[in-house]
């Protein structure tokens, strides 16, 4: 087992060696060159992330988008063991998600199940908290707030969506409340986001 460990975290480094010079290849030569993938991303924000996981949510590789516009950068993909992967562009308000399979040093992108998670929006404004997120699916807003200091739990709250609305939110009052810094916690498709705001 520990052999099997110490294995996979080798090829997790040669991966992240190999990824995180994709623009030069240092290391490919022109017999690999037709195994490289070109990924590219429409309307990226400076700022946004773009991460490559496993499908135990293992985070092979990460990197900050450095300009806006259109992301374009080559990989090769084949250095990776048999399974499935995802590329992530986790942007402002959305997670955009492109699968894809490794078999055999045979790389497939799976195009027809490429999804974006809309991210909530939790912003504060006048001692009142605004959550909000975009939906089109059957989910469910589950909303813990914790007081930062102490982590005591002040609400916890399940939000569903109601007839055909693509619309989820909810405003709470902290007009009330004691004054300090609050984390909220929002588990929803599958994800966890977590905001902290100070009243």
């Amino acid at each position: 087992m520990k052999r099997l460990v110490k294995t996979s975290l080798v090829i997790v480094v040669m991966f992240a060696a190999m990824v995180s010079y994709a623009n030069e290849f240092p290391l490919l030569t022109k017999e690999r060159a037709k195994f490289v993938k070109n990924i590219t991303f429409e309307n990226v924000k400076k700022g946004s992330l773009l991460i490559i996981k496993d499908s135990n949510e293992m985070i092979l590789y990460k990197e900050f988008i450095e300009k806006s516009g259109t992301y374009s950068k080559s990989f090769d993909l084949t250095v990776l063991p048999n399974g499935n992967y995802y590329f992530e562009l986790d942007k402002q308000v959305e997670i955009r998600v492109k699968p894809f399979m490794v078999k055999d040093s045979i790389v497939e992108f799976k195009k027809d199940e490429e999804y974006k998670i809309f991210k909530p929006v939790v912003y504060l404004k006048k001692d009142k908290v605004y959550i909000s997120k975009f939906t089109f699916d059957n989910e469910v807003l589950d909303i813990k707030i914790f007081t930062a200091d102490s982590h005591e739990l002040v609400l916890s709250e399940k939000i569903e969506r109601k007839g055909d609305s693509d619309y989820l939110g909810k405003i709470y009052n902290f007009s009330t409340s004691e004054k300090g810094t609050y984390s909220i916690i929002i588990n929803s498709a599958g994800r966890r986001f977590v905001k902290n705001i100070k009243i």
